[in-house]
């Protein structure tokens, strides 16, 4: 483990924190944030005493970390209200920026300086879909372009993740069940305005992959994230009408309650419905 990655964690966990609103005293499960940002416990525990040197969390005997405050922008490095984020979006979308690019070349491109350049590139880094090239080069990596490929995946996702809640094993995880649900009250209660799009898709893709998670299914988890990952840039411009995320949030609370019910079938057809009529009302934002 290097002291970059638990940096790095670090700056995830403070964003997490931001994001999701955790407040004073909310439990922060090693193992839970892991998997989330995709590493083992050591740099997580690492990242959690930092934080805690920070005064951001608590440590407390015997049970783990809690929040104590939340995070400043010094620790929360989040960039996703940054002009440059979304004009980098757009120009990737829009195919005028290549593949490979300087930094040198993306500088005049917008406008900007090296060291804003670098925050906003590190950010796009950490979220997998560009990666730095020996010198000052950058290289971006595949994701969805056209509004074809965007239903395709969608109906790729209809089908994965509706299958996923019918597996014989499928078992939810309480506590996490209730992470997820409060994350959309949360959102309801004033995220949906606040928080970047970066932080929203985080939530909501992140609500998806646990539900697949739930089916015990390795290969159906892998599938549903390496979408989410393709997708991410496209989403950001269908995100940029918010008018509608209020009606989604309710129905995934109301898909949860399904799940908790265990009442599968009609979980998963909700969610079919659900999955396609999201899809109605974005392809034409994306087109």
């Amino acid at each position: 483990m290097t002291e970059r990655l638990a940096d790095r964690i670090a700056r995830q966990i403070a964003d997490h924190i931001r994001i999701e609103g955790l407040g004073e005293g909310e439990h922060l499960a090693a193992q839970a944030l892991a998997d989330r940002f995709r590493v083992s416990r050591a740099p997580v525990t690492a990242a959690l005493k930092a934080l805690a040197a920070a005064g951001i969390v608590e440590a407390q005997a015997n049970r783990g970390f809690f929040v104590k405050r939340a995070p400043d922008n010094a620790v929360a490095t989040g960039q996703g209200d940054d002009p440059l984020y979304g004009a980098i979006v757009e120009a990737r979308l829009s195919g005028v920026l290549p593949d490979r690019a300087s930094e040198n070349e993306m500088m005049r491109r917008f406008g900007t300086t090296r060291a804003r350049l670098q925050r906003v590139l590190a950010q796009i880094a950490e979220e997998g879909w560009v990666e730095r090239l020996p010198g000052h080069g950058w290289l971006f990596l595949a994701t969805l372009h056209t509004a074809e490929a965007y239903e395709q995946a969608y109906r790729f996702r209809a089908t994965i993740e509706t299958e996923a809640l019918l597996q014989p094993g499928y078992r939810f995880v309480p506590a996490e069940l209730e992470e997820l649900r409060a994350g959309q009250k949360r959102l309801l209660e004033g995220g949906i305005v606040r928080l970047p799009r970066a932080g929203l898709y985080e939530i909501n893709a992140g609500l998806h992959e646990t539900l697949v998670a739930w089916s015990g299914n390795r290969f159906f988890l892998d599938a549903i994230r390496r979408v989410n990952r393709l997708r991410r840039l496209i989403e950001f411009r269908a995100i940029a009408d918010r008018a509608r995320l209020d009606q989604q949030c309710r129905e995934h609370l109301a898909l949860l309650d399904l799940i908790e019910r265990g009442d599968m079938l009609l979980a998963a057809d909700f969610l079919r419905r659900h999955i396609g009529q999201a899809l109605d009302q974005k392809v034409g934002l994306v087109e």
